[in-house]
């Protein structure tokens, strides 16, 4: 059994990669970073790649590269964030996230979805946020990137629902996690965090059990429901509210 996990190098990522080494995977661990890699690879005996998929042809190029493989299960965890008002924040970081957030997440589930649906076969685990639930004043693109990730998977997991796939696909929504997120961001968190290995556990079981939305904690599970309810402007004033402590 095979996986390939995009941002592999460090937090949820790479806690992916260990946990998956340990239940007898076999795991392709993908990154830009090629220091933090070849150091998984030391200790882990996994394979790596070093690419930066937020350029459209490394997406493509790094299935080109695996798709004899016979890949099994596909992580799409690479991704980042970026805190500040809209009208300050720079255009050519946001546009770069929404490259890597949104259209690798696009391309990779699509190219890997259509080899899935052949074989009839495999798992896809598209790693979101449990911000792809509400709009995020001060941090408003990375939201929206995990909207889109929710959504499309969603979507996607209906229609293989409908056509009696063996193929299923999940989104792993947390909340605030111990990584370098925090600092590639610009922000401290206002709420509790968790560690990423508790995160990577809890999401690949829950993957493997088919389930769609995953959300780790009680606490962000009661979160959700309570931002499902809430009238909006209430809730964005809420969420503006715990953003602005990352100041």
């Amino acid at each position: 059994m095979k996986a390939l996990v995009t941002g592999a190098s460090s937090g949820i990522g790479r806690s992916i990669v260990i946990y998956l080494t340990k239940l007898g995977y076999e795991v392709i661990a993908v990154s830009r970073d090629k220091d933090k890699l070849n150091t998984l690879k030391d200790k882990y005996n996994c394979k790596v790649i070093s690419l930066d998929l937020s350029k459209e042809e490394n997406c493509i190029k790094l299935y080109d590269i695996v798709k004899e493989d016979n890949i099994d299960i596909l992580v799409n965890n690479a991704g980042f964030g970026l805190f500040g008002e809209f009208y300050n924040t720079p255009l050519e970081t946001e546009l770069n996230m929404i490259d890597l957030n949104i259209k690798a997440v696009h391309i990779l589930t699509k190219l890997f979805l259509k080899d899935f649906m052949k074989r009839d076969s495999g798992y896809i685990l598209n790693v979101s946020s449990s911000a792809s639930f509400q709009a995020g004043p001060l941090m408003s693109t990375y939201y929206s990137t995990k909207a889109y990730v929710t959504r499309l998977t969603s979507a996607i997991y209906e229609e293989l629902r409908k056509n009696k796939s063996n193929v299923h696909i999940s989104a792993l929504c947390p909340g605030p996690v111990k990584t370098n997120f925090n600092e590639v961001a610009n922000v401290s968190f206002g709420i509790k965090s968790i560690d990423s290995d508790t995160v990577a556990k809890y999401g690949i079981d829950q993957m493997l059990k088919n389930k769609l939305i995953i959300i780790p904690t009680t606490y962000m599970k009661v979160a959700v429901f309570l931002n499902r309810i809430l009238p909006l402007k209430l809730g964005l004033r809420f969420i503006y509210k715990i953003q602005n402590k990352k100041r």
